[in-house]
């Protein structure tokens, strides 16, 4: 493992460059990695896989739309693409990609096929670190491990085919075989990650929920909405309000950030606006704080968690999600949104 420095503290981290995907390939060679869930992380992991010469499975529930999009991407039924019993039968590497609300109720399933020395995968520590609530508890004769792209499964298919990579965290629950290590950084370099950061399931869970609650979604629309609204409410128009409040910050100024970080994109923003971020940050800092504090404990005390079970669980939960979507997605804000995107010169 390398030694990065991350803002003055060291972390041990993989690359391509030491874990290369020939030794990735060999340590993988005698297994078959059998896809459970074909939603958002599946596909781009499943594809991401083959492309890189893995033995892969996919099971999925027939009939389902996702059993269809298998088909589109390529899966053969009765080859490559099965039942998920068929599946978890064959398959020596269970990837458990299912939502967290559907891997609580294929468990059952699941666990009856986890023998000795197979190993369960992971994406995400819900499950195992909230098992008091979710009952998914894995025999201990197998490994349990996790490898997390820091995206969704589309950007991870994505920049797989641009060439790039989708840094990923992994973890080890059990270490049975006592070579779950090599398995989880070999797979975590098969599904296309750029380099692989150690945690551990709980921790994973904890900055994730916070992550898409924060920065990632929730805050982010959060004070989108509330500049967007207040520009309006001083008379700015649709147009110009939507463009300095998203259109300029996703076009223009976060790709800036993600090339060489906030002081270079400071630097290369004019007199008036660096001054200007560089007043007001902290205040925003300040202002947030509590509430993110607020969000870290309700995580840490697995509220989230089992709204999120209760949530996803209901039978209704899809009317009730598209009800909400609907209403964000025809806000005037978003309606801008989409008009603004159509006028854009890729689009004429």
């Amino acid at each position: 493992m390398a030694k990065i420095n991350f803002g003055g503290v060291e972390e041990n981290v993989v690359t391509r460059d030491e874990f290369p995907l020939e030794k990735a390939r060999e340590v993988m060679k005698d297994e078959t990695i059998a896809i459970i869930g074909y939603g958002v992380q599946g596909p781009g992991q499943a594809l991401n896989l083959k492309d890189n010469g893995f033995n892969v499975i996919v099971g999925q529930r027939k009939p389902s739309k996702s059993y269809d999009k298998a088909m589109q991407d390529g899966w053969v039924p009765g080859k490559t693409l099965f039942s998920i019993e068929e599946a978890l039968e064959k398959g020596t590497i269970i990837f458990y990609l299912l939502s967290d609300a559907a891997q609580i109720a294929m468990w059952p399933t699941v666990k009856k096929h986890l023998t000795e020395g197979k190993s369960l995968y992971f994406s995400h520590g819900f499950g195992i670190t909230y098992k008091e609530r979710t009952g998914i508890v894995p025999p201990e004769n197998i490994d349990v491990m996790l490898v997390a792209p820091k995206g969704s499964g589309t950007s991870l298919r994505r920049l797989f085919v641009e060439g790039k990579g989708l840094n990923s965290s992994f973890a080890i629950h059990q270490d049975y075989t006592g070579n779950a290590r090599e398995k989880v950084v070999a797979l975590g370099i098969g599904v296309g990650s750029g380099y692989l950061f150690e945690t551990t399931f709980k921790r994973e869970v904890y900055s994730d929920l916070t992550g898409e609650r924060g920065t990632l979604m929730g805050a982010i629309q959060g004070i989108f909405a509330a500049q967007y609204d207040l520009l309006r409410s001083k008379g700015h128009s649709p147009s110009e309000a939507f463009n300095e409040t998203v259109e300029e910050a996703t076009q223009s100024l976060y790709p800036l950030v993600a090339e060489n970080g906030m002081d270079w994109m400071y630097a290369n923003c004019s007199t008036t606006a660096q001054r200007g971020a560089l007043d007001w940050w902290k205040k925003f800092r300040d202002a947030t704080a509590p509430v993110f504090k607020e969000l870290y404990e309700s995580v840490a005390a697995g509220e989230e968690a089992q709204k999120s079970i209760d949530s996803n669980s209901q039978e209704d939960y899809r009317v009730k999600l598209e009800a909400e979507l609907k209403e964000m997605r025809e806000s005037e804000m978003w309606i801008a949104g989409a008009a603004v995107r159509k006028l854009r010169p890729e689009n004429n």
